[in-house]
């Protein structure tokens, strides 16, 4: 177990790994990795069951990033964790690499080929419906964004879930507010999001501050504790999480000299720290 001052390092070196593969790809999805950076470290570092040395290991944990765009984060963790080394982030976006624009199996510790939104969730809910099915303990843990909430999908997996007593499945919901067309309840009003799942039949926290490592790990342990229910996390975030001008803006999608401007702000602010 590691404490919160070596947790805070671990987000540090993730954020810049972020940072390094944004600048080798030259566009990524900026607001969504930043946003969900401490969920990552919280799962691969204090919650889920994971053998860099052994990705496949049959008991480990499922880590599905159904929001499978913001791939930079999850290689960013991967990455630091040892899957593969960090070397291979300079092959970004690049012809036969093995770091792609969306998550795809044939990266080490990737459980989930994503791209099209709502899919990941049905997906974990197939892997915790099977692992039920084989009376098997390992957990499963997805993470969806905000805006992904508006498909039809996602709505339907929550009701599978509920009614097969899903209680090894875990679910993150990445609340930064903002996707690509804009302001998430805007286009399409998910509150009171909390009272929506609970009333499917989940046992829902709603984390204020989802940018708290220490917040995400504890509220896992609470749910720990319930038997019979799928468990969710709605997580606050902050998208861009760490580089105020893009926060401002609420980018999701960045390229260009916005982009490197951004990630030299970052940096700056990282290395005063």
């Amino acid at each position: 177990m590691e404490n919160n001052e070596e947790l805070q390092k671990i987000i540090k070196s993730c954020k810049g790994n972020i940072f390094d593969i944004l600048e080798v790809g030259g566009i990524g999805h900026t607001g969504g990795s930043l946003s969900i950076l401490e969920i990552l470290v919280a799962l691969y570092y204090e919650i889920a069951k994971v053998n860099p040395k052994d990705p496949k290991w049959e008991d480990r944990d499922r880590i599905i990033l159904s929001k499978a765009h913001a791939c930079e984060a999850m290689y960013a963790v991967l990455g630091e964790k040892g899957f593969f080394p960090k070397e291979k982030f300079n092959e970004f976006l690049k012809f036969d690499s093995i770091l792609q624009g969306h998550t795809e199996i044939c990266t080490p510790g990737i459980e989930y080929s994503g791209g099209s939104l709502g899919q990941g969730i049905s997906f974990a809910c197939g892997l915790a419906y099977s692992a039920k099915l084989k009376k098997k303990t390992h957990k499963i843990f997805c993470i969806v964004g905000d805006g992904e909430c508006h498909e039809g999908e996602v709505w339907e997996a929550l009701m599978f879930a509920a009614h097969y007593k899903l209680d090894n499945l875990y679910l993150f919901i990445d609340y930064n507010h903002y996707c690509t067309l804009g302001d998430v309840d805007e286009i399409m009003n998910l509150k009171p999001l909390k009272e929506k799942l609970d009333s499917f039949g989940w046992n829902t926290i709603y984390e204020d501050n989802g940018n708290d490592i220490m917040k995400i790990i504890n509220d896992v342990k609470k749910l720990d504790e319930i038997k019979g229910k799928p468990k969710c996390i709605i997580a606050d975030t902050i998208k861009n999480k760490g580089v105020p001008t893009w926060e401002q803006e609420h980018l999701h999608h960045t390229a260009g000299e916005k982009l490197f401007e951004g990630i030299k702000e970052g940096r700056e602010i990282l290395e005063n720290e």
